[in-house]
């Protein structure tokens, strides 16, 4: 069984470099991954973005900005992926 995570703490693994998801999404094989910018990149400051899983129907791959919701906030249905 994975252990659960609260929003917190899934943010501290996300800046550990750790990869999490919510167990409660609608969308399943979501995930979430911090970026951090480096001097190739047009982004300034580190951003959070939600990827899409290869097999995603209208989506495939695709990796986005991400902002958490209030449920996300307050969730402790959070998770390490991979």
């Amino acid at each position: 069984m994975d252990i659960l995570l609260n929003f917190g703490d899934a943010l501290n693994c996300l800046k550990n470099g750790k990869k999490v998801a919510r167990i409660g999404w609608n969308g399943k094989g979501l995930w979430l991954e911090l970026q951090r910018p480096d001097e190739f990149s047009k982004m300034t400051l580190p951003y959070v973005y939600i990827n899409y899983p290869m097999d995603a129907q209208n989506t495939p791959g695709a990796r986005v900005p991400w902002l958490a919701s209030q449920t996300d906030l307050l969730a402790e249905d959070w998770m390490l992926v991979g």
